[in-house]
């Protein structure tokens, strides 16, 4: 679908549609190898070759960045006092429409997925379609078979019942693995608590069929293609 220069150059993380039309100005844009220097001009970005500064723009209708959460970091969009996650993001990836698919806890570290594709969030987030989250968490204790009985039964905390979950003991004492289907507030930590036991550090390890690349540091980000993100409803 054909859409204006200054637009197609903005959505992609460019800067904003004038700073596009300024280096439309300064001959920066070619179109098939031709100079453009009209902002209004159409093109179809996926039908055509477009570069700035002679690299060559790889257009992307939506973007899904994979980030590795650090610790004390807001999963949100905007926070007038703390960082968030989109803080963090290169400023060639910062593009206007930006949100954290789900939240993580500002202690809590791991796979967070950032995305400008509503439909897609959504469908990883609605209840029914039963995505996965895998969460490691480092506990005050070690588990017993009593706690993996109670969350697979359904832990009952406060006002709220979780539905039944999967955990597991990792090999180091201590080091526990729980799958959830569901994002309440702070729900693994209070299923722990529920259980007398209290987290001392978690992180989200995979959503789904996409795991945490273990070279991925804290704070850094990937861009996924969307075949690559759509492995979370695997």
């Amino acid at each position: 679908m054909n859409e204006r220069l200054d637009k197609i150059l903005a959505s992609q993380g460019l800067g904003s549609r004038k700073e596009a039309a300024r280096m439309l100005r300064e001959g920066r844009v070619t179109v098939d190898g031709q100079v453009v220097r009209d902002a209004a001009l159409k093109a179809d970005p996926d039908g055509c070759v477009i570069a700035v500064d002679g690299q060559r723009l790889i257009f992307r209708k939506y973007l899904y960045i994979l980030m590795n959460k650090p610790a004390g970091v807001l999963s949100a969009t905007e926070d007038s006092r703390q960082r968030t996650v989109l803080d963090l993001l290169p400023e060639e990836l910062n593009r206007r429409g930006l949100f954290p698919a789900g939240r993580l806890d500002k202690d809590t570290t791991g796979l967070l997925i950032i995305t400008d594709d509503g439909d897609f969030a959504h469908r990883m987030l609605s209840p029914r379609a039963h995505v996965v989250k895998r969460y490691a968490a480092r506990t005050q204790r070690s588990i017993t078979d009593e706690d993996i009985a109670a969350f697979a039964a359904g832990v009952q905390s406060g006002g709220d019942r979780f539905a039944p979950a999967r955990l597991w003991a990792g090999e180091e004492d201590g080091l526990a693995f729980v799958e959830v289907t569901e994002g309440k507030y702070h729900q693994v930590k209070r299923m722990f608590e529920a259980t007398g036991n209290r987290v001392l550090q978690l992180t989200r390890v995979q959503i789904g069929g996409l795991a945490l690349p273990e070279d991925l540091a804290p704070g850094q980000v990937r861009v996924l293609e969307q075949n690559e993100a759509a492995r979370v409803f695997l």
